[in-house]
């Protein structure tokens, strides 16, 4: 698995972002390219580890092989490099750019060194594939017969729609929006994921034989029940789309918006017409606050900032992590410690700091008095737990604060899939509201329909989706068939 010394030769180096002063002038992806070497050394630090964690449930949802393709990249061997890790992923172009890398936080050498850059590796691999012609179509040799319809466009269905077509069924994929790919299109930001690298992987799927529908809202401009009688199974993939929100005195306040209306416009203008229409939520010269963290907040950094937003500002709710791993956050566990993500980043080149404050609790927007928000009315809360070991927030007396704003954006998460789907097809939802579907069988409480991704498990990540599309492939070609030879995570 590597060279066998080469933890001990070679330090860890992540392939680098474009200078942040440069690249907010622009929407392409931020990654700069690396030379071959660059990327067999960092494979060559991959222990013979005995027992790699990276790929166990703690590390990557998907099971990834990841010491063997570590091990095939340092000896130049990308094309076999490329099948073992399209065994288990789908589409690792972009797992290999957005993905928070939960495999190197369980990767072995991370236990007192930094950790293999897996992420990194794995861009790499699937993006030589590409150059190379080495991913090509792959069509079925013969179909089944049976139709499967899946409801939404995101990781999870696109995942389940290329298993199922493979495995000989006819798939159709309905889209809400104009453009397929769901989030991966309209949820994350071009220079985080550019939209061409969405669109080659849709071009394969198209080839293969996927059928795709846009402007196709079930449950509301096309009915459920009708689809579902059309279709041997149907397959919900349709997301966790219903935002958090911050029910405060001023919240109807014009300048306040959810984090996902702000992100999607701005995608589909620039994809529209580069921003040239107008139709989107510009912070060009305003003072912007984002609220909440995670990676919708720092999308809409990046974003804001690109814009030319005079002032950023980031709450947070909890404390700043630590630097370093807590006693309770042991390893092979995510490391809950301080990260400095590509928008903070640009955000302390263009304006001189962080723009986090931590330990902050919204208390009421502020009106101009003319029915904009100027502002938000804080303080400043700790954090302490209880005789039973239980978090509790208080605020802290005598820090009222007002931070001045003309745009806030809400990015506290999402609470479950929207209500319409549920109750056209008579579904059951768990106490969290999403669909209720046992874990590995993915089938609801109406027959012949199954949910995957977030709308079944929760607000979760891309790599999550994929995995869940290909437990949830493998379930309905065993429905339909009465056996499945479809891979699925364990």
């Amino acid at each position: 698995m590597g060279k066998p010394t080469g933890f001990k030769e070679f330090p860890r180096e992540t392939v680098p972002y474009s200078d942040p002063l440069e690249r907010v002038s622009g929407w392409g992806e931020f990654m700069v390219d690396v030379p071959e070497e660059h990327l067999r050394t960092q494979g060559a630090r991959c222990m013979d580890c005995g027992v790699p964690f990276c790929q166990s449930a703690t590390g990557c949802p998907i099971d990834n092989l990841i010491p063997e393709w570590n091990d095939l990249v340092y000896h130049g061997r990308w094309r076999e490099a490329l099948d073992r890790l399209h065994k288990t992923n789908n589409f690792p172009e972009f797992t290999g750019r957005v993905c928070p890398a939960p495999c190197e936080g369980a990767c072995v050498l991370g236990i007192n060194e930094p950790a293999v850059t897996i992420k990194n590796i794995e861009c790499a691999i699937v993006d030589k594939g590409f150059e190379e012609g080495w991913i090509q179509p792959e069509p079925p040799v013969e179909r089944t017969g049976k139709k499967v319809a899946i409801i939404g466009s995101g990781p999870a269905g696109l995942t389940a729609a290329q298993q199922l077509n493979r495995a000989g069924h006819s798939v159709v994929v309905y889209e809400r929006d104009d453009r397929i790919g769901g989030l991966l299109t309209y949820g994350i930001p071009n220079m985080k994921l550019d939209k061409g690298t969405v669109d080659r992987r849709l071009d394969i799927l198209r080839a293969e034989g996927v059928e795709f529908v846009t402007n196709a809202h079930v449950g509301v401009n096309k009915d459920a029940q009708k689809l579902r009688s059309e279709s041997d199974a149907l397959i919900l993939a349709c997301g966790a789309t219903r935002p958090r929100d911050l029910p405060i005195p001023g919240r109807d306040l014009e300048g306040v918006h959810f984090a996902m209306e702000f992100l999607l416009k701005n995608t589909k203008s620039l994809m529209d017409s580069e921003l040239e229409d107008g139709s989107y939520i510009s912070a060009k010269g305003k003072r912007v606050i984002v609220i909440g963290g995670g990676d919708t907040g720092t999308d809409c950094i990046g974003t804001s900032i690109r814009h030319g937003c005079t002032s950023l500002v980031n709450f947070e709710l909890l404390p700043k992590p630590p630097a370093e791993r807590a006693p309770s956050n042991p390893w092979p566990e995510w490391p809950v410690i301080f990260r400095v993500d590509y928008g903070h980043q640009e955000a302390e080149a263009k304006f001189g700091k962080d723009p986090r404050e931590f330990c902050v609790l919204s208390k009421r927007f502020l009106d101009d008095g003319n029915g904009n928000v100027s502002g938000i009315e804080t303080v400043r809360i700790e954090w302490t737990k209880d005789d039973e070991g239980k978090w509790q927030m208080s605020e802290v007396p005598g820090s009222e604060e007002i931070f001045e704003a003309d745009l806030v954006f809400l990015a506290m998460g999402f609470l479950g899939p929207e209500d319409t789907l549920a109750e056209q097809l008579g579904l059951e939802r768990d106490p969290r509201s999403n669909f209720k579907a046992e874990y590995g069988k993915y089938a609801t409480t109406t027959d012949g329909v199954f949910a995957a991704g977030d709308c079944r498990r929760g607000q979760s990540l891309v790599v999550w989706g994929i995995a869940e599309g290909r437990g949830a492939a493998r379930a309905v070609d065993t429905f339909l068939m009465g056996r499945s030879d479809l891979p699925a995570p364990d």
